[in-house]
């Protein structure tokens, strides 16, 4: 079974950057037709699809957060990372990695999720 497990910053300051990272067990991320994706919750909200990137390497974004976001992989650690920038309190959210065959907020496997506060 394959398990997703986030890590990174609960604080980030309004204007910088926020970086999370998805390190994936029990499947690799380059094998499969698989998409691995950002998600997000913010409090009192609905899930929010944020980005993915392709078990290829291609990546896809939200058009709402594209000219912020950025996605990468490292395939010898088996992870992939988020970096969001130029955070507003507007980010502060539950944010979770999961895997499954599209780019969209439906999911096969889902990491437990992080909260991220965006706050000076």
């Amino acid at each position: 079974q394959v398990q997703l497990q986030e890590s990174g910053p609960g604080l980030v300051k309004p204007s910088q950057t926020l970086s999370l990272t998805c390190t994936v067990s029990g499947g690799s991320i380059t094998i499969g037709n698989y998409y691995w994706n950002w998600i997000r919750q913010p409090p009192g909200k609905g899930l929010e699809w944020v980005g993915a990137i392709h078990y290829s390497g291609s990546t896809y974004y939200s058009p709402s957060l594209k000219s912020r976001t950025s996605i990468s992989s490292d395939t010898s650690k088996n992870q992939f990372t988020l970096q969001l920038s130029s955070v507003t309190p507007e980010d502060t959210a539950v944010y979770y990695c999961t895997v499954g065959f599209g780019t969209n907020s439906d999911y096969l496997y889902r990491g437990q999720g992080t909260q991220v506060t965006v706050s000076s």
